[in-house]
């Protein structure tokens, strides 16, 4: 077959539309780009159901031999001209490989968590890479699940995805109201142990008891008094400079590895 060499093929058209929310909501699919990536989607069986690829820009034994490998596994993998995928990439230098992708939202009411299960949950966060490295730290750590509470950043967005480098295709992600998760976390008897600024528990000084789920507040206004006042326990990480707070991936990334680590 000969390569896409038209914007406006059909194809083309539904994956360049899943750079917008609206069109990922709708389709419930999302993009994957990159060599890495659509390598680790195929390694753990994601559900891709769409490949396009530009032999030229493919570097590498690995990348040239991708297309083939997702094709055996059932596949639609289908060539298109570098004008194409530089239509399709976000980057400057496209890897020429992108994938389309079904979404795969885990139910809250459906999660029965282990003994030792420890998860993250964030309220409303709102940068895509953010989230994206909650999950890269989450499969690091072995953490079990990313709770997204009352909205905030689409899990889905081309920079989320980026930023999980992988996990995304491997750590569980839920959606819920905060009342729907404190309802579970209840009734599964799952510990909340909230993080705040203004909290005087040293992070260190507390004896995590799993099954837990670390809740983080949004990155502008932290957790609220109702929030707040369903945790067991609410802990600070010491500000020793001039700066009142760290990036939320960051933090979470310290909390994780105390707990976990």
């Amino acid at each position: 077959m000969d390569a896409i060499t038209s914007r406006s093929n059909p194809k083309v058209k539904l994956a360049r539309s899943l750079h917008e929310r609206k069109a990922r909501q709708q389709s419930g699919q999302y993009i994957i780009e990159g060599v890495f990536h659509i390598g680790a989607a195929l390694d753990a069986g994601a559900a891709v159901a769409l490949v396009l690829h530009c032999p030229s820009l493919l570097r590498g034994e690995f990348a040239q031999t991708l297309p083939g490998r997702l094709q055996q596994a059932g596949v639609e993998v289908l060539e298109v001209s570098a004008d194409v995928m530089a239509s399709l990439s976000e980057k400057d230098n496209p890897q020429g490989i992108i994938a389309v992708a079904q979404q795969h939202t885990t139910p809250l009411a459906v999660l029965s968590p282990q003994a030792e299960a420890v998860f993250l949950a964030a309220v409303a966060p709102q940068d895509p890479g953010n989230l994206g490295t909650l999950l890269r730290t989450l499969d690091a750590v072995g953490g079990n699940g990313l709770l997204l509470l009352e909205g905030g950043t689409d899990p889905w967005h081309p920079q989320a995805v980026r930023a999980g480098m992988g996990a995304h295709f491997s750590i569980p992600i839920m959606q819920a109201s905060f009342a729907d998760f404190a309802t579970w976390a209840a009734a599964q008897g799952v510990s909340v142990y909230g993080s705040s600024a203004k909290a005087t528990l040293d992070y260190r000084k507390v004896a995590y008891k799993p099954p837990c789920a670390l809740l983080l507040g949004s990155e502008r206004e932290g957790l609220s008094p109702e929030q707040l006042a369903a945790c067991q326990q609410v802990v600070s990480l010491p500000m020793r400079g001039r700066v009142t707070s760290l990036n939320l991936s960051v933090a979470a990334g310290i909390w994780l590895y105390q707990v976990l680590g």
